[in-house]
């Protein structure tokens, strides 16, 4: 058991239950990202415009931030099995609520009730970095974000290809009965866990502002995830937009099949974890960032239309997937090794800003879709991209001079390189 672990656990979960974990956390997910292959769909069902429709993308992940924030703190002070069956249950509930909504007023408040309650896998994470070896929290990290990113990217081709063929609503109800399935399972599988914390809810709550204004780490590194998500959520919200619109005039289904390409991303996160494990979490966060500006360059090419076009769109889809996560693996570790016994408080400060962005990103994306084209979503995601790099370059530059001074900073570990001593005075 690691040292700083606030469970009374004697050994880490074997692979199974990490392997079930993982799939709960892309199951737990995929409801939020619906509406990303199948907008058009609820348009011309529902007699709205497809931006109108494009709306509940963000409003599930409103919904999705404002569960981070309200919930996931809770997981340092409730027993895990319940809360994560709970949450499940009201997922459930909300999908199938979505499933049968008659309009778009009912769905939106659906969708953002799935955001709110679809946030198991940001209480499974800390969880389970809190009941294995620190020398294992990067790659077991890498491993159940994997499942993450597989629900994110698989949900996507699920929806599109499901909805093409049976209507927007079927991947809704199907995803209802899976969740509920799956909560049955876990409450007989999760291990018993003791609660870090005895605070009150909203002393919990206020932590984690305190957090945010004392940990400078933790804020950099939600300011690079909400720069990296906003750009990764305009790119695939104005997809749809793309492949659906007169430039190559398919239909839902296209992007369903784009995100099962883009899905061979959910094998990079474990090997981004060993990584940040070996060298620490600048050097992984800097390669990712530099990826995700090189995606926006190539994204442009969307914009030839054609299968030159759809190709280069879904190789620059498939590298910023790979950039987007592999550097949340890198920011998780990060923030994970900062305060052992409020992981979950630090996860909600971090996933807070992560989806504030994502929100944005999505919102960003369609208007600038409509007043740009394509290109203007490229401009986008590159500007987000390019802001963070400076970020990230600077802090290095910080970080590498103040070791300098001070002495030799290890590279290795999850607390390696420069990361422990950026901008702390």
């Amino acid at each position: 058991m690691s040292s700083d672990s606030p469970h009374p656990v004697q050994a880490g979960p074997g692979r199974r239950l990490i392997s079930l974990l993982a799939l709960t956390c892309g199951v737990g997910v995929a409801g939020i990202y619906f509406p990303q292959a199948i907008s058009p769909l609820i348009a011309d069902d529902l007699g709205v415009s497809q931006g109108a429709a494009a709306v509940v993308v963000t409003a599930a992940q409103f919904g999705y931030a404002a569960g981070v924030f309200l919930l996931v703190p809770l997981g340092d002070r409730l027993q895990h099995r319940r809360l994560i069956v709970t949450l499940l249950a009201v997922t459930g509930a909300g999908l199938l609520a979505a499933g049968l909504a008659p309009g778009l007023t009912v769905l939106l408040a659906a969708s953002a009730l799935v955001g709110v309650a679809t946030v198991v896998p940001q209480i499974i994470i800390p969880m389970t970095a809190g009941l294995v070896p620190e020398r294992r929290r990067g790659a077991v990290t890498g491993t159940l974000l994997s499942g993450l990113i597989g629900g994110i990217l698989l949900a996507r081709s699920f929806s599109g290809g499901l909805g093409q063929w049976f209507g927007w609503r079927a991947p809704y109800l199907v995803a209802a009965v899976v969740v509920g399935l799956l909560a049955v399972v876990l409450a007989f599988t999760v291990p018993a866990t003791t609660p870090s914390s005895a605070d009150r809810y909203p002393a919990l709550l206020a932590t984690t502002f305190r957090l945010l204004r004392t940990e400078p780490d933790l804020r950099r590194s939600g300011l690079y995830q909400a720069l990296i998500f906003a750009g990764f959520s305009a790119a695939w919200t104005s997809l749809a937009l793309l492949v659906t619109g007169p430039a190559y005039d398919l239909g839902a289904s296209a992007v369903g099949l784009i995100a099962l390409v883009g899905a061979a991303s959910m094998f990079a996160t474990p090997i981004a974890g060993r990584m940040t494990d070996r060298y620490g979490s600048d050097p992984v966060g800097l390669v990712c960032m530099l990826g995700t500006v090189a995606a926006a360059a190539l994204l442009a090419t969307g914009g030839l239309g054609g299968a030159t076009g759809l190709v280069g769109v879904t190789l620059a889809l498939l590298l910023l997937d790979v950039a987007m996560q592999s550097g949340q693996v890198a920011n998780q570790a990060r923030i994970f090794a900062l305060r052992p016994e409020a992981r979950s408080r630090l996860n909600t400060a971090y996933m807070t800003c992560s989806f504030l962005g994502g929100s944005l990103g999505s919102w960003l994306g369609v208007r600038a879709y409509g007043v740009l084209g394509w290109n203007g979503v490229c401009l986008l995601v590159a500007v987000l991209a390019v802001l963070a790099l400076v970020r990230h370059l600077v802090a290095m530059r910080r970080g590498t001079r103040r070791s300098g001074v001070g002495g030799a900073v290890g590279a290795g570990g999850l607390a390696g390189g420069v990361e422990g001593v950026e901008e702390r005075a």
